[in-house]
């Protein structure tokens, strides 16, 4: 079977339905690109750097309200202590492996002083997860043309998923992982508003792996689809990314980002002792022009108690889109002949039928 979408194999998950591209660029201004490195010689690549462009690009003039949440603190997200006090995202969000954060934190400030971004100081947010089971992640194959061209290739539209990016050589409950999105879209207080999610799924074991409920990663025969052999069990981590065009604050922003840790534990994430398990969140619903220190500022925000809507969506985009990273993603052989296997669709899908319908008869 070749690869699909969860909603391709006629499975869908959760209440609330999804955006058009059921993706975090449905959230209209956020665009998505990736670069890819898979080459054997003259050491081997298996890595590459996804961005995150919020604003069509403007994001270094039209700054949005932001918020994090830490859910196991063994990994990296520059930029946390501005976003922290601020309460602001004021640069694309880029993705990538555990040993280039610096350099592609350094790319993206020189990326936006060639492109004429008059900022007095830029405190980018890189994030990370480790590719080193797969990649050789000491060559440091990464320059700051990569960046460049993840930059170039951000686009609107459907999002490329598994094997690429910032989830080239990553591994998800064992079976070979990677990028992965999804959206929902819902009313609220008499408008529509999207949310969406954009995971980098590096993270978990395979015998807590549940699809809606079902432990899939339990009933998928390790002899016919083995796992991989050497790696530390529960090593890795997951990054999550949401976008909403809801008009939030940041201390909202923050309560959102705590969300994306149902979605985790839905899909069988439970954020190991040796997990970077890092949730951002942002809203476009506001715009904070940069230097506007003499001006006032008028916001927007959602009362409190219209919340609960984004918080489901939150979680289901978070799930569905762990989901996607594993369904896209493709059996990888990397450094040292290591195979990180891909998830079996048939198996899912047969699986996952099975069981809604011993659901239905009971």
């Amino acid at each position: 079977m070749s690869r699909a979408r969860l909603r391709d194999l006629g499975i869908s998950i959760g209440r609330l339905p999804p955006g058009p591209q059921n993706a975090i660029t449905d959230v209209p201004g956020v665009w998505v690109g990736h670069t890819t490195l898979i080459y054997d010689e003259p050491r081997v690549a298996r890595t590459g750097v996804t961005v995150i462009v919020p604003e069509e690009g403007a994001i270094w003039q039209q700054h949005l309200p932001a918020g994090f949440h830490i859910f196991n603190g063994n990994g990296e997200m520059t930029g946390l202590a501005w976003l922290e006090e601020a309460g602001l995202l004021t640069s694309p969000i880029a993705l990538t492996n555990t040993h280039q954060v610096g350099m592609v934190r350094d790319a993206l400030v020189a990326y936006a002083h060639r492109a004429g971004i008059a900022q007095a100081w830029d405190l980018p947010v890189v994030a990370e997860t480790y590719d080193g089971w797969l990649n050789d992640i000491e060559a440091f194959h990464l320059g700051a043309e990569h960046l460049d061209s993840a930059m170039a290739a951000a686009s609107p539209g459907p999002v490329a998923e598994g094997n690429v990016g910032g989830g080239t050589g990553t591994i998800c409950h064992e079976f070979k992982g990677g990028i992965g999105t999804a959206s929902r879209h819902m009313e609220l207080l008499g408008a529509t508003y999207h949310l969406g999610a954009l995971v980098q799924a590096n993270y978990g074991l395979r015998h807590q792996l549940r699809l809606d409920g079902v432990p899939i990663g339990q009933l998928i025969d390790a002899q016919v689809v083995p796992t991989p052999q050497a790696q530390t069990p529960g090593a890795g981590s997951i990054l999550v990314v949401l976008a909403t065009d809801a008009p939030l604050i940041p201390l909202q922003c923050r309560r959102l980002a705590r969300r994306a840790t149902v979605g985790l534990a839905r899909a069988g994430g439970l954020g190991h002792n040796s997990s970077g398990d890092l949730f951002l969140a942002f809203s476009t619903g506001n715009r904070l022009a940069s230097g506007t220190a003499g001006a006032l500022l008028r916001l927007e925000m959602l009362p409190h108690g219209a919340l609960d809507s984004l918080f489901e969506a939150a979680a289901e985009a978070t799930e569905e889109a762990i989901l996607n990273s594993l369904t896209a993603a493709e059996t990888l052989k990397g450094k040292q002949g290591r195979v990180a296997h891909e998830l079996p669709l048939d198996q899912l899908a047969t699986l996952w039928n099975a069981a809604r319908q011993g659901t239905a008869n009971r």
